[in-house]
């Protein structure tokens, strides 16, 4: 089966996949490779016109991984990891989704000015 996107993690989501527990942070691996393959809300879901989450339940703990999509590229679909977090209540706290954003806006940023040098 063809990927739907490939996943690229930024520091500060790859630092928090590390600071996690093994089983933990393979579970978060495990269930974003599902997504990778399968359009599912509950694994993958869109939280604004920009900001996508990755979700993981496990051990009764709500991890998330924000992401937005870079669709610049000619042969593969990107999907950008900014940061992760665990949860404490059922919706998305309004700074992480602003901190994700301005990360997307960096990354663009950075990107443009690599293509020009």
């Amino acid at each position: 089966m063809e990927k739907l996107f490939e996943i690229v993690f930024l520091d500060e989501a790859f630092e928090f996949l590390k600071s996690l527990e093994r089983k933990h942070y393979e579970k978060i691996l495990y269930n974003i490779r599902k997504a990778q393959n399968e359009h599912d809300p509950k694994l993958f879901k869109k939280l604004t016109d920009e900001v996508w989450e990755f979700r993981t339940l496990y051990q009764g703990l709500q991890y998330r991984l924000l992401a937005f999509w870079d669709k610049t590229s000619d042969t593969e679909t990107l999907v950008i990891s900014t940061h992760g977090f665990i949860k404490k209540r059922s919706k998305v706290p309004d700074k992480e989704i602003e901190k994700a954003g301005q990360s997307q806006k960096k990354y663009f940023e950075d990107k443009l000015k690599n293509k020009w040098r």
